[in-house]
């Protein structure tokens, strides 16, 4: 039995920060045009899996998770 099926539904705490910087990550974006603090706060949801890197063409790339 997985974890899903036995729990429903699950939410991730995310700050009010934090939540305005998913609202800006509509389709993936270069990290460099984020401010410094705005990576920081990249980091930290990147830790909570919201949000992806990628690297493409020697260059760091950000993406959100969508989860259905």
């Amino acid at each position: 039995m997985k974890i899903n099926e036995l729990i429903q539904s699950f939410t991730i705490q995310v700050s009010n920060e934090e939540n305005a910087v998913l609202e800006k990550l509509d389709r993936q974006m270069p990290l460099s045009l984020f401010t410094e603090r705005e990576q920081f706060v990249i980091q930290n949801l990147v830790k909570k899996s919201l949000v992806s890197k990628v690297v493409l063409n020697s260059q760091t790339v950000v993406v959100r998770n969508d989860i259905s």
